[in-house]
């Protein structure tokens, strides 16, 4: 329901920031001696075997619960809540990670703060190595509309990759109906990037399921969502989708980009 330090101590309100060295540092990290790959592959490939294409979100939850105790992290962007939600559901206070990249739409960033006063997660903050004025210093103003490539590499890609070096899995909320290149995301596979369990839930619901789901529960929904934007990202590369267009087509528009990097 907050954010906590690096020694994971609850704090009730006022998420404190933290860098990405320390998010590799929390829940599970420490504990215990992380798993071989080899190991973590054999487990995602039994993991898939036992879930197929199409269990129940709770139920690729419990077994995450079961296989990763203290080690998985969830990922979550602030366009909705409904993933660490169903997350928390069977493991309370579960790490939360949050790209705090620095060019986020403001009704993101409030987003972030309900989720984090009213959530039983633990939510981490995980910064770049540049601030948005270093980066501009070494690469120039906007470097997003010249590369938005490069851009979410220092500021998405890199800065994950650092904190999930503490997991042995992640859980995301990407669903298949997303985009095309999304289509066949498994419930439980292995990620060959950041050689952990990647874990899929809300893989095979609907966008509205999802929203159905948030209604029920009363689960916090970034408000954009209802204005026309459906898939969510940095204020700068993130326009609204006209009816009837692929959800992600508002996200680095005029760019042949579709992905920031996070999930190839």
């Amino acid at each position: 329901m907050s954010a906590v330090t690096a020694e994971s101590a609850r704090v009730p309100l006022g998420p404190p920031h933290r860098d990405p060295a320390a998010a590799s540092k929390s829940q599970g990290a420490g504990r215990a001696p992380l798993r071989s790959t080899e190991e973590l592959r054999a487990l995602a490939e039994a993991g898939a075997r036992e879930l197929g294409d199409d269990a129940p979100a709770l139920d690729v939850v419990q077994w995450a619960a079961q296989n990763f105790p203290g080690t998985l992290a969830v990922a979550c962007s602030m366009a909705d809540a409904v993933l660490p939600h169903v997350v928390a559901a069977r493991i309370p206070g579960v790490d939360t990670l949050f790209l705090q990249t620095g060019f986020h739409f403001a009704q993101t960033e409030e987003t972030r703060d309900a989720v984090a006063e009213t959530m039983d997660i633990t939510l981490i903050d995980v910064l770049p190595a540049l601030t948005v004025a270093e980066q501009d210093e070494r690469f120039g103003p906007r470097l997003y509309a010249r590369d938005p490539g490069e851009c979410c590499r220092l500021r998405k890609v890199e800065p994950l990759a650092r904190a999930l070096a503490g997991y042995e899995a992640w859980a995301t909320g990407v669903r298949r109906e997303d985009a095309v290149t999304r289509t066949t995301t498994p419930l439980v596979g292995f990620d060959q990037t950041h050689r952990i369990v990647k874990i899929n839930p809300l893989a095979a619901w609907t966008f509205d399921e999802l929203l159905a789901y948030a209604a029920e529960h009363g689960v916090v929904v970034n408000p954009l969502l209802a204005d026309g934007y459906p898939s969510i990202g940095c204020e700068p590369c993130t326009r609204r989708v006209p009816p009837g267009e692929d959800p992600r087509s508002g996200r680095w528009a005029g760019f042949a980009k579709t992905e920031c990097g996070i999930h190839l």
